[in-house]
């Protein structure tokens, strides 16, 4: 059996940009893309800290070294700029590979460059 598990994370990055018009998705600064080890195209839930809203939409390629979070199409409905969102993606695997993988979780700063990576708690600090 197959489970899905965390297989990135952008933590809080601020909605720089929206745009109504455009066909759909999120741009995001290909730095942060590479860092969370996502790819363009890649299916990502948002979750928006500051209304509670999730979305699903993929992911566009935003300039390198932008800073660039920028909600398209109906998602430019679903935040402001300024918001913080969490991006996130997911993957399927083995409980036991589950086990061992440990998710890319980068996050940023104000200005939505990447900052140290978080500690991660060990199975006994549970």
């Amino acid at each position: 059996m197959l489970i899905r598990v965390l297989k990135s994370k952008i933590h809080r990055a601020a909605v720089t940009d929206k745009n109504l018009s455009y066909e759909g998705s999120i741009g995001i600064a290909q730095a942060l893309v590479e860092k969370a080890g996502l790819r363009e195209f890649e299916e990502v839930l948002v979750a928006n800290l500051n209304t509670g809203e999730r979305f699903e939409t993929y992911v566009q390629l935003a300039p390198r070294g932008s800073g660039r979070i920028v909600l398209n199409g109906a998602a430019a409905r679903l935040g402001e700029v300024g918001d913080r969102v969490i991006i996130m993606a997911f993957g399927y695997m083995q409980p036991d590979e589950a086990e061992r993988f440990k998710p890319q979780v980068v996050l940023v700063n104000q200005a939505n460059r990447a900052v140290s990576a978080p500690r991660r708690r060990s199975k006994s600090a549970k």
